[in-house]
């Protein structure tokens, strides 16, 4: 729900209503200082000064109500609207007819904020209703249609109109992209979720499918059933019908690497930690390591994120080429970026057969290397020439692990 907080904090809406307030208190005011002014011009004056009295009154009374859509009640407005209402026809019995036929009415302008209240309340259709309402009142209070009459009618018509419109297509808009940043939360979780059981889950069953047919007897049947399980497994994780925990990503376990390194925390268990470190463990029978002289330090979730994917991408060459093959690891910290490149001589991958494999569930390219760095901010590219054996560079700008940093700090 975090996200469709941040989107109701940015609405449209709340600006419009400020907007709103100001607007009522400035026609307000208007209102007043037109009616003193022309004191002397009215038939019956007391009927303007008690009138505009009790429009200042309401207009303060009632800012707290104009804040926003849940205070704006449909009382409220009606009551509003029914004090335009009374400015416009007691304007008859206050002024002379020859002044009623071109002046202004009691209210002023301040009756287009009562139908703005509707245009923003409710839409065009409210908007449409009450603006419409005032017309016909303005038509009764003035016994003719007179063309400055008409244009000003029409003016606060299309413009209410047009402002509930705007409203309308604002709510929508705000609504679908709530949405589009909860599933993106819960995609994410999900993503996180499909690495750790690819890392673990499916490959502890992988591997008692193929102890239990080796073994035979009890055992095989005991793969079997491993390996019907590992098979539903990866249908879930590849359709996306993998229940997701909507749980705060900074609250999230980091994700566990079995066959990885342990984690390595700075001295003060919070601090940066040298990724050479989470890395060493790698290197042994057929797997080198190639360090820069100097630390490399990254946040501590980062870093343990960049092992696991390099994990994964050797758990790929042991996997698919051989026994035999050897892999070696390269670590560079340039100025911009942290670059960690993972080389095998094996056999290469065939052309067409990540996206194969991605159909079939298994992913881990697609989740335990790339979309891992897709997380840091960083990218995987994968290199792979049939014959000549595959390449896996993986990238993090500094730049976004900085961010990162700062954005986890302020949480």
């Amino acid at each position: 729900m975090a996200g469709r907080e941040r989107v109701l904090r940015m609405s449209v809406e709340l600006p419009l209503w400020r907007a709103l307030a100001g607007y009522r208190v400035l026609t307000m005011l208007y209102a007043l200082g037109l009616c003193v002014t022309t004191y002397d011009q009215f038939t019956r004056p007391w009927i303007a000064i008690g009138y505009d009295a009790v429009l200042a009154v309401w207009t303060l009374a009632t800012l707290p109500r104009v804040r926003g859509a849940a205070s704006c009640t449909k009382g409220f407005l009606a009551a509003d609207l029914t004090i335009a209402l009374a400015g416009v026809l007691l304007t008859a019995f206050a002024d002379s007819h020859q002044r009623i036929a071109g002046g202004p009415t009691l209210p002023t302008i301040w009756t287009g904020g009562a139908v703005l209240a509707f245009a923003v309340k409710g839409g065009w259709r409210w908007a449409a209703v009450a603006s419409t309402v005032v017309a016909a009142a303005n038509l009764v209070e003035r016994g003719q249609l007179a063309r400055d009459t008409l244009h000003s009618l029409i003016l606060v018509w299309v413009a209410s109109i047009g402002i509930g419109y705007v409203v309308e297509v604002a709510r929508v808009s705000e609504r679908t992209l709530a949405r589009a940043l909860e599933i993106q939360a819960a995609t994410r979780e999900r993503e996180r979720l499909a690495r750790d059981i690819h890392d673990s889950v499916l490959q502890v069953l992988a591997m008692v499918k193929r102890r239990g047919t080796a073994l035979g007897g009890e055992a095989a049947e005991l793969g079997r059933l491993a390996g019907e399980q590992e098979v539903a497994l990866r249908t879930l994780v590849a359709g996306g019908l993998l229940p997701v925990a909507r749980i705060a990503e900074d609250t999230a376990a980091p994700v566990a690497e079995p066959t990885g390194p342990a984690d390595h925390e700075g001295p003060d268990g919070t601090g940066p930690v040298d990724l050479r470190t989470l890395l060493a463990p790698f290197a042994r029978d057929g797997v080198s390591l190639a360090e820069p002289g100097a630390p490399v330090p990254l946040p501590p979730a980062a870093a343990r994120e960049l092992a696991a994917a390099v994990g994964a991408a050797l758990d790929n060459v042991r996997r698919h080429a051989g026994a035999d093959a050897r892999a070696w690891i390269l670590v560079e910290d340039e100025p911009a970026d942290i670059l960690v490149t993972v080389r095998d001589d094996g056999p290469g991958i065939p052309e067409g057969r990540l996206a194969e494999a991605e159909g079939e569930g298994r992913l881990g390219v697609a989740q335990s290397i790339r979309g891992r760095l897709r997380d840091l901010g960083g990218s995987a590219e994968l290199i792979s020439v049939p014959g000549q054996g595959t390449e896996v560079e993986l990238k993090v700008p500094k730049g976004a692990l900085a961010a990162r940093g700062k954005k986890a700090e302020r949480r």
